[in-house]
């Protein structure tokens, strides 16, 4: 089946709770540490392994760790250099898994980065750049998708989707792009930008679907998702968070069981029509799995959009 068929889409979930959850010797940093990309080419057998523990937990879809992966935050790390072997190695971490588990899609994570442009961290045209870099290596190497994601200024966004969209004009490849934006506990997105703004700047572009991550648990992505359920003409995606985080034993931790986590989307689904449905910080692959179970017999709702 062709992703773009099928009606609901279940996607991984914490990449970065995942790796602080590992195990991992001192040795497979390499004095890079924080760069979770970096595992990708030191401990690839871990990424590939936490892959497949959220494809076995249900997942259609996983996401590449290549969430920092253009050369502006690499370069934090002294690997500004290493961009197409990062990210094609995050890609082919990503493909074992699948070979391993039989099926599943890859989506390729392009994250914010660190410098955001509305606030004069860094010019346009070096943010293009350095996207553009990024995106052609994960297309090169063989994403089922593209997932923007945690954008929190309206101004990255742009300069992301215009770029990614010459990259897969430029390669003659069509391959389905997720936009996905963090909107604050306040209503709106890190620079100010509320949900209605964020679409206006979207709809233009043929994305595959747009949605939410990142920042809050689901019981506060409500009012946005409602929203799009009424406003938005395309898929809808929702990956929050497990709750706002809380420091147990010096250790991160978010609160949300996996059943009030499962429920929550259920409720976003059946109700307001969201049919991509995963999970962002904390969330872990007995959340994924008790997702999938929950939500074995919903199907999206049927939308009507507001004129």
């Amino acid at each position: 089946m062709n992703l773009k068929d099928k009606k609901l889409l279940i996607l991984d979930g914490a990449c970065g709770t995942s790796i602080q959850n590992m195990d991992l010797p001192d040795a497979v940093w390499d004095d890079n540490e924080g760069c979770n990309e970096y595992l990708c080419l030191t401990a690839p057998e871990r990424i590939t392994e936490m892959h497949l523990e959220f494809l076995k937990a249900g997942a259609d879809v996983i996401e590449t760790n290549s969430f920092g992966g253009t050369s502006i935050v690499l370069g934090e790390y002294g690997l500004e250099d290493r961009v197409k072997e990062i990210n094609t190695a995050a890609v082919m971490c990503a493909k074992k898994a699948i070979e391993q588990h039989g099926a599943g899609w890859i989506a390729g994570s392009v994250g914010p980065g660190t410098k955001l442009p509305s606030l004069g961290h860094i010019s346009v045209d070096d943010l293009a750049a350095a996207y553009k870099e990024q995106i052609e290596a994960l297309v090169d190497a063989g994403v089922d998708l593209i997932l923007l994601e945690t954008a929190q200024d309206i101004l990255q966004l742009k300069t992301v989707l215009v770029t990614c969209y010459e990259v897969l004009e430029e390669k003659k490849q069509d391959i389905p792009v997720m936009v996905s934006v963090t909107i604050e506990s306040t209503g709106t997105m890190l620079a100010g930008t509320d949900i209605a703004a964020a679409a206006a700047i979207i709809e233009p572009y043929p994305v595959f679907s747009f949605g939410l991550n990142c920042a809050t648990g689901p019981e506060d992505m409500l009012s946005s998702i409602r929203w799009l359920s009424h406003n938005w003409p395309g898929r809808i995606s929702c990956l929050p968070n497990q709750g706002l985080p809380e420091i147990i034993d010096g250790k991160t931790t978010y609160p949300m069981s996996p059943d009030a986590y499962a429920g929550e989307l259920k409720t976003f689904v059946a109700d307001w029509g969201v049919s991509l449905a995963g999970g962002c910080c904390g969330t872990t692959p007995v959340h994924i799995a008790t997702l999938k179970k929950t939500l074995a017999e919903s199907a999206p709702a049927e939308r009507k959009i507001q004129a």
